[in-house]
């Protein structure tokens, strides 16, 4: 995606109108001018300027538009409005009368060198400039202008209409605020030469309007606005059609545009420009031989004193020797670090190593392995009790000849004097057997909601071979009678605890009850059928989850299989998935994925032989290794999915609901993701705290979004998305998204693997790298901090235009 250089060096707030304005008398300055001001009001004036030339309809409808929104609304909120197309009005003295300037077009009509010098000094003395439409067309020559408006059309002469979806990404700017979230309308549509994102704030986007259309891609810019030069800037690339200035949502956003540009009101334009970002390597790399700084990068929460604790898996230094033989007692032994970084003072410090079970490094399925220390959570009330929980594979309770051990989620008490995790203050709340023949898929990520529950994520503790990278049901394989590629045994299980998002809450004498609402009792069909922490079946290696803490909806993503394109056999190619989570359900893992895409079984006695398609609404359970319920609850639908072929792939289906499952017949209903080497990193939902942020805290403009990401750098997600509440929690699309590879950034340099990342009270983002290789502490493993540097919104109080 090309970005276009900033022109002109951010200083101020600029605010450009573009609108239509009726022709005016000829040789008249300012045209049809208001005679009297507003009784009550600011008495604030608007400019409306339109080229000679510009067509006669939409002109009037503009004009007619702009005085009508000024005179509404209360008092303090009215301006006057005068139109002209006499290029005179740009008269250095003239033009300070107004509060802003609203620009249609110059068609016919050429300003010369002293009016463009007075229109650039207007700006630069704190005027406002609204832009509409084909005001993108001005001034051609003018690198100044460029930039003030932001970004020129590829398509400058279009003029036919077209229905397009604009997305609404900024719910706290006054020009969006209100406005559907999803707002189709036909206009004429501008394509950039350069795409603008970065270098203004955009508030709205279009979303492509098919196949054929030109476009600029997914990050499409239709509306946007800076702080520019000393002034305010505003423009939409909608509005070129007459019928545009009628429409209720178009006039709310144009109000609003005038009303930040007029000084009226204050809105945050920098919140997207990427230049008012700051990303900070917070850790150093650890001495030669040691684990001082980080271990192998696995999880972080922060208190509320802003400390950041964070955990390594397992793995130590590239080169540091592994036990792989299972005769060998200390197999698989590794440190599980916890680390404490202190902003007050920038200093880390090293609280605990456990001895954890999952340093045995790469390699093949049978040998490699991703238990250890997996997760960890911070009490709610931490600053009082300072306790800490852990979710974890100790390495004493591991059972070589079987190889079987046991995960546990373990409290411990933090030990504020020495700075240290005291390792003999454990509790175990929970623990349950996972194989350890066979790598992979531990899970790990935990967190609590407002009513003190924890919710902690289990990998299905399944084998990634042995089904070509499609539905994870091979039967057959299996060590000491135990199945390690049968994910029916674990994930599809009601009675298994891997692959499940489990629900408790921790008591203070060390147990746990079971919340209501969980997906089953204990006791269907008499008992020993199901386990009461369920809260989430069938998901596939849940990494991180998160917990929005104004509504507690559980936001979780985990990793698909390896299958690299679709099957016609077996079913849909790999797909990583995000969801959000309202109640307890089935998310489908391995009987379907996505939007409820079913796999083909496999079965004894030749697990290479499909037999029938899995039935999303009613999956059954047969697997030989299942020893609970066998008819399962019905397979929820899931927000977002991506595969190496793109963003939420879809198909055609036949009578029975299948998907032809061939390439050529998807279409991509999330063009902005795209995969390839994918391991999905769940992040937070951003909520604004003004009683808590601090100058460095990511604005009002982010809350109430959502981060997802990739473990991976480079074409993968990194983006912050936007769900309608009211269609989310039934699988819903995201309606909006936009990408934060430059404020969060990859590649060298940069952040490559994404682990884990959560906001702190402060409001600045905390990340975790895992630098590179795997199954180990890598040079470039680091804690990383993201700032915001932007400033307040504007204009500043005291210079809001007064009566």
């Amino acid at each position: 995606m090309k970005r276009k250089p900033q022109v002109l060096a951010v200083a101020g707030t600029l605010l450009i109108t573009l609108l239509g304005g009726a022709p005016g008398a000829a040789g008249d300055t300012a045209a049809a001018r208001d005679p009297d001001p507003m009784p009550g009001g600011r008495n604030a004036r608007v400019l409306v300027f339109h080229g000679q030339d510009a067509p006669a309809d939409r002109t009037r409808a503009g004009v007619e538009a702009v005085r009508t929104l000024g005179a509404e609304g209360p008092r303090s909120e009215r301006f006057q409005v005068e139109d002209t197309d006499d290029p005179t009005v740009f008269d250095p003295l003239g033009l300070r009368d107004y509060n802003a300037i609203v620009l249609l077009s110059t068609d016919g009509t050429t300003l010369n060198e002293r009016q463009e010098s007075a229109l650039e000094n207007y700006v630069r003395s704190g005027g406002g400039f609204v832009g509409i439409h084909d005001a993108a067309n001005a001034l051609p020559d003018s690198d100044w202008f460029t930039g003030l408006v932001g970004a020129r059309p590829e398509n400058a002469d279009a003029t036919t209409p077209e229905t397009g979806v604009v997305e609404v990404g900024d719910r706290a700017h006054p020009a969006t605020a209100g406005l559907p979230l999803e707002w189709t309308r036909r206009d004429v549509w501008f394509d950039w030469q350069e795409n603008p994102s970065g270098d203004v704030h955009t508030v709205a986007r279009l979303r492509e309007r098919g196949p054929d259309a030109a476009g600029d891609g997914w990050d499409h810019p239709v509306s946007w606005c800076r702080d520019y030069d000393g002034g305010r800037s505003f423009y939409t690339g909608m509005g070129g059609t007459a019928g545009t200035f009628t429409e209720n949502n178009f006039r709310k956003h144009l109000r609003g545009a005038l009303l930040w540009t007029s000084r009226l009101t204050r809105a945050d334009c920098q919140a997207t420009i990427t230049g008012n970002y700051a990303a900070e390597r917070l850790t150093e790399p650890n001495a030669p031989g040691e684990l001082d700084q980080i271990g192998e990068p696995h999880g972080l929460d922060i208190a509320d004193d802003g400390r950041v604790f964070y955990i390594g898996r397992g793995g130590e230094g590239p080169n540091a020797p592994v036990v792989t033989d299972w005769n060998d007692p200390d197999v698989g032994l590794g440190p599980g670090t916890l680390h404490v970084y202190d902003p007050g003072t920038g200093e880390v410090s090293i609280a605990a190593t456990l001895e954890v079970f999952g340093n045995k490094g790469g390699g093949g399925e049978l040998v490699k392995n991703e238990e250890g220390l997996l997760g960890i959570a911070l009490d709610p009330d931490f600053a009082d009790n300072q306790r800490v929980y852990l979710h974890w594979t100790p390495h004493d309770r591991i059972d070589r000849v079987n190889r079987v051990a046991e995960r546990r989620v373990s409290r411990f008490t933090f030990d504020e004097a020495s700075g240290t995790l005291d390792l003999a203050s454990e509790e175990v709340l929970l623990s349950w057997p996972v194989q350890i023949h066979s790598c992979c898929h531990a899970g790990g990520g935990m967190d609590f909601d407002s009513d003190g529950n924890l919710y902690i994520a289990t990998g299905d503790n399944n084998s990634s071979g042995f089904s070509d990278g499609y539905s994870g049901n091979n039967p057959q394989p299996s060590f000491a009678g135990i199945s390690f590629a049968d994910a029916r045994r674990t994930a599809g299980n009601t009675n298994n605890l891997n692959g499940k998002i489990l629900r408790i809450h921790p008591e203070d004498d060390g147990t746990y009850t079971i919340p209501e609402g969980n997906l089953f009792t204990g006791e269907e069909e008499g008992g020993g059928k199901t386990r009461p922490e369920i809260y989430v079946m069938g998901v596939r290696n849940p990494a991180r989850i998160a917990i929005d803490p104004e509504t507690d909806w559980l936001y979780a993503g985990w990793v698909g299989p390896d299958a690299g394109a679709p099957s016609t056999t077996w079913g849909p190619a790999k797909y990583d998935t995000f969801a959000v989570i309202t109640q307890a359900g089935n998310r489908g893992w391995p009987y379907c994925m996505g939007n409820a895409q079913p796999y083909r079984d496999r079965n004894l006695p030749d697990p290479t032989q499909p037999l029938g398609w899995y039935d999303c609404d009613n999956p059954r359970n047969e697997s030989p290794n299942n020893d609970g319920l066998v008819d399962l609850p019905p397979v929820s639908r899931n927000n977002i999915w991506y595969s190496p072929q793109g963003g939420a792939p879809d198909y055609p289906r036949d009578a029975d609901g299948i998907p032809t499952y061939r390439e050529q017949d998807q279409t991509l209903l999330l063009p902005w993701l795209t995969g390839g080497g994918q391991a999905t990193m769940n992040g937070p939902l951003y909520r604004y705290d003004e009683d808590t942020a601090t100058d460095v805290a990511w604005p009002r403009y982010w809350d109430g979004k959502w981060f997802v990401g990739d473990f991976y750098d480079g074409t993968q997600p990194r983006h912050a998305v936007v769900m309608d509440p009211g269609s989310a929690p039934g699988g819903g699309l995201p309606v909006h998204a936009e990408s934060l590879d430059a404020i969060i950034p990859v590649g060298e340099g940069g952040i490559r693997n994404l682990m884990d990342w959560k906001f702190a009270p402060d409001g600045s983002l905390y990340v975790l790298d895992y630098g590179g290789g795997f199954f180990n502490a890598d040079a470039r493993s680091a804690l990383w901090r993201v700032t915001y540097e932007g400033g307040p919104a504007t204009p500043l109080p005291a210079d809001l235009a007064r009566p």
